[in-house]
């Protein structure tokens, strides 16, 4: 009983000083201005790395990989695409998992194919043009 009673006196003094850590202005400052997002620069949303299962040699699965980022020089279309970054995920996901389950066992990923496909479903998704798709590695594993 005595330990539930203390603990009762330290949970307020443990959320006021979480409270105090999270309040500190470095912590408010946020990154030093001038310096650039990694990835791309500022313009540019990196999007988690895409996968897809494939047919493999001999009867078995295998993984495709695929990074894809996006290049917005337009500031209201950025804000809006990475409101709806888990939308554009879905969509871009949703894309690879179909040509992946077409795609046969020995044959080669046609990343022009992939990278009309993934700008339709962006331009899609955003509503509106602008936002030039980037694709990084396509990897099948």
């Amino acid at each position: 009983m005595e330990q539930i009673h203390r603990l009762r006196l330290a949970l307020p003094l443990l959320f006021s000083g979480l409270v105090a850590l999270s309040a500190s202005p470095t912590a408010a400052a946020g990154p030093p201005k001038g310096d650039k997002k990694k990835g791309g620069g500022l313009t540019f949303i990196q999007l988690q790395t895409l996968t897809a299962t494939v047919a493999g040699e001999r009867g078995g699965r295998a993984v495709m990989t695929l990074e894809a980022g996006l290049d917005i020089p337009d500031e209201k279309l950025r804000a809006a695409a990475e409101l709806a970054t888990p939308r554009l995920r879905a969509a871009f996901s949703q894309s690879l998992r179909v040509y992946a389950a077409g795609l046969g066992p020995a044959a080669l990923p046609n990343a022009d194919y992939l990278a009309r496909q993934l700008q339709r479903d962006a331009d899609r998704v955003l509503g509106k043009g602008g936002a030039t798709l980037l694709l990084g590695t396509i990897l099948v594993n």
